[in-house]
């Protein structure tokens, strides 16, 4: 996977996560709403941090790994989780499309 531009405000796609992903690169999924919405659905192998949990979870988040912020259809919550792990030195990015677009749901 390409090295994040840690000042890049782009998205990561689906398709690129999970290439990279099949290549055994070191990546975490974060999943940034709510328990019941993660509960509800969630994208295999993500952890559920709420937005507003991520700094004192920050224990939980690996810092050699590629961090991919997901919310539900991508760009809100997500953005907003990538930018503050990214002011926190971690290579973080949100993911385009968000867990609807991984599970494929209209």
């Amino acid at each position: 996977m390409k090295e994040i531009d840690s000042t890049s405000n782009e998205c990561i796609s689906v398709e690129e996560t999970k290439q990279a992903l099949q290549q055994n690169e070191k990546i975490q999924i974060i999943d940034v709403r709510s328990k019941e919405e993660f509960e509800n659905n969630h994208i295999p192998d993500a952890i559920n941090i709420a937005l507003s949990e991520i700094e004192n979870q920050i224990h939980q988040i690996k810092k050699d790994h590629t961090i991919i912020i997901a919310c539900g259809k991508g760009g809100g919550r997500s953005m907003d989780g990538a930018k503050i792990l990214k002011e926190m030195g971690y290579n973080a990015n949100w993911l385009c499309g968000g867990t609807n677009e991984w599970l494929n749901l209209k």
